[in-house]
């Protein structure tokens, strides 16, 4: 009797197991066709000269030509003077106006959420358009008229090493906020308001309100909006290749653009690879701090 009760779990087991990985069959596929097969592939090719026609294998050279090579440092400094001016900005911006937004009425609410998110929908080629527009280095440009208006002459935007950097970081702060408002509303409206209640019962200010209650409860929100923010900083080609082309000098030239020109301009498949592998080493390195510095008190 027990061993036929036994039998009997055992096949419902099995065919409930089968049936779970039926269902994740066509995400496993996917997973193996764009995830890892490009990255088992990459590493082969770092491996090797890369050739179409005919590849020799290199072992190491590519990692070691792209340590001792200045320019992927530079890019890589690049990249993190980047990150660390737009990420905590428009983390803190997304934050503070999703605050302002969360006391009107759900239409309103709606209509701010669409005209903040329209940046996110648009084509990045448009966006850059009109950026470059903003940033023209002639009087007519809006950029000019802007410092003009205070009496300073006009500027070579992205022209000049001194100011190319800080136009791609402005451009970041004033068109990348659409996805993380909408996410912080949700986890604003998430908030029961018994605490609210309780608070203003106690004598609570709004500010007190604020750090108490608000920014413990949205700790795992922001915690997801620096990790997937760093991840997209470090990864960052657009706007780099589309308002500067890395210039002048390098100086907006940051890791994907290094890696995009590698491969396409100057046709070394194997050093790009192996710098996108070293890319991903450091974007893994990076969220792993984070989770373990900030995720520390932090209950999902």
């Amino acid at each position: 009797m027990n061993q036929t009760l036994t039998k009997r779990r055992k096949l419902k087991l099995e065919s409930d197991s089968g049936w779970g990985y039926a269902f994740i069959a066509v995400a496993l596929i996917a997973f193996s066709l764009f995830t890892a097969y490009p990255v088992i592939n990459a590493f082969m090719i770092s491996l090797q000269e890369y050739r179409p026609l005919g590849s020799t294998y290199v072992g190491l050279e590519n990692f070691v030509n792209t340590f001792s090579d200045e320019l992927f440092w530079k890019a890589l400094k690049n990249t993190l003077v980047y990150t660390l001016l737009t990420v905590p900005f428009n983390i803190f911006l997304s934050f503070l106006i999703a605050i302002l937004i969360i006391p009107f009425k759900k239409r309103t609410q709606t209509i701010f959420k669409a005209v903040y998110y329209l940046p996110a929908v648009a084509s990045g080629v448009a966006l850059a358009v009109v950026w470059l527009w903003i940033f023209d280095p002639l009087k007519s440009g809006i950029a000019n008229q802007v410092v003009g208006f205070f009496g300073i002459d006009n500027q070579n935007w992205l022209g000049s090493s001194a100011t190319a950097m800080f136009s791609l970081v402005l451009m970041s702060w004033l068109s990348s906020h659409g996805t993380a408002i909408i996410i912080y509303l949700a986890a604003l409206l998430g908030i029961d308001n018994s605490y609210y209640e309780a608070a203003e019962i106690d004598g609570a200010t709004f500010l007190q309100k604020l750090w108490f209650i608000v920014v413990p409860f949205l700790k795992p929100t922001t915690l997801f909006l620096l990790v997937t923010g760093v991840i997209g900083s470090f990864q960052v080609f657009q706007n780099a290749y589309l308002m500067t082309g890395g210039g002048p000098d390098h100086a907006t030239t940051m890791v994907g653009l290094l890696i995009f020109n590698n491969a396409f301009t100057y046709f070394e498949f194997g050093e790009a690879a192996a710098q996108s592998l070293l890319l991903a080493a450091i974007i893994a390195f990076i969220a792993y701090l984070q989770f373990k510095f900030l995720g520390k008190e932090i209950e999902y």
